[in-house]
């Protein structure tokens, strides 16, 4: 099992990570909860400082400092992070019985949950009943997305998310607008009123599914030129090398002499020529929907992050870190370049 993923339980197809054990489908939340081992509490424990003596004293005392406390896992006292006085841990189970109550409502089915990171990070995905299909059988289904934390300065969150069947990519929209994105942090609690504002956030998750339809099949039906391809993979893994043509081609519209320049793809790192060789070499790759077109451009970039990158914590940087952030940035540019052409 990769490092990064401490436990895991999932039902149905094999998920792309390939990490973890299948379970009986049709499970309920909390029943997935303990089958992904994650039926343990947190406590916030006190900090402590062994004070030096003065000078002719003996021995030495150990006191509490005010402001550093400790978030500990109480079945084997492991520390997950240290915290301030201010945060207030949040259970699984509590977690758990909230997104049953939401999944249930919503009719969604569990699909997966796990541990990551030794137990910093708690997650689970949910699917929707909605499914829909672009040219050339791509067949796309939607989801919901929890992450909750046991780490200071991260929030819990739950979140709408799309996974294209072919390839197991894991497609994040940009939410500008908020919809279907939930996010709390551990200095408030998450009672009552919270998991209603919660539920009525998440209630969104059909309208986003709908506006994420409209998207992939606007990305497939607009051809994209190699050139910009190149450009918009430059732009989301090495700006500073577009930003720089960008300006050497400003100068010689003014007439002013600059040395030659090479083709773009020889500034590219490895990372880089990665997704450029996944336009044509990734699963799907040269479906209808995808051969040539925007929605081609934006899984290339998705098959990497979710398949080639993050090491031992692949699962954690395509689903909750820096992955998933530049599947966003990736997302966004690619309606940005489609409009465009």
């Amino acid at each position: 099992m990769v490092a990064a993923v401490e436990s895991m339980a999932w039902t149905g197809e094999v998920p792309w990570h390939r990490e973890g054990v299948k379970v009986d489908p049709n499970l309920t939340p909390q029943e997935m909860m303990i089958a992904a081992q994650l039926d343990w509490t947190v406590s916030k424990r006190p900090g402590y400082t062994i004070t030096t003596p003065e000078y002719g004293e003996d021995g030495m005392e150990l006191m509490q400092t005010p402001s550093s406390f400790f978030i500990v896992r109480d079945t084997d006292n492991s520390i997950l992070s240290h915290c301030g006085p201010k945060y207030l841990p949040v259970q699984n189970e509590k977690i758990f019985q909230f997104f049953s109550d939401f999944t249930t409502a919503a009719q969604m089915t569990m699909e997966t949950a796990g541990s990551l990171r030794g137990g910093k990070s708690i997650w689970a995905l949910a699917k929707l009943a909605d499914t829909f299909e672009l040219p050339g059988e791509d067949q796309i289904g939607g989801y919901l997305l929890l992450h909750q934390p046991h780490e200071a300065g991260h929030a819990l969150t739950a979140r709408y998310t799309q996974i294209r069947v072919v390839c197991n990519n894991t497609l994040q929209l940009a939410f500008s607008n908020g919809k279907a994105h939930f996010s709390m942090s551990h200095i408030r609690e998450f009672n009552a009123d919270m998991a209603k504002q919660a539920a009525e956030t998440l209630g969104l998750a059909n309208d986003t599914s709908k506006l994420f339809r409209e998207s992939a099949e606007f990305l497939a039906k607009k051809k994209a030129p190699h050139a910009n391809v190149l450009e918009y993979i430059g732009r989301i893994y090495q700006p500073d090398v577009i930003e720089e043509r960008l300006k050497n081609a400003q100068l010689k519209a003014e007439g002013r002499k600059i040395g030659e320049e090479g083709p773009l793809i020889d500034q590219f790192n490895r990372t880089t020529r990665n997704v450029v060789e996944a336009l044509e070499r990734a699963p799907g790759a040269l479906l209808k929907s995808s051969a040539g077109t925007w929605w081609g451009a934006l899984n290339a970039v998705t098959y990497v992050e979710d398949h080639m990158r993050g090491g031992e914590n692949r699962v954690y940087n395509s689903l909750i870190g820096d992955g998933s952030k530049r599947k966003e940035k990736a997302y966004k540019m690619a309606i940005e370049y489609a409009e465009a052409a």
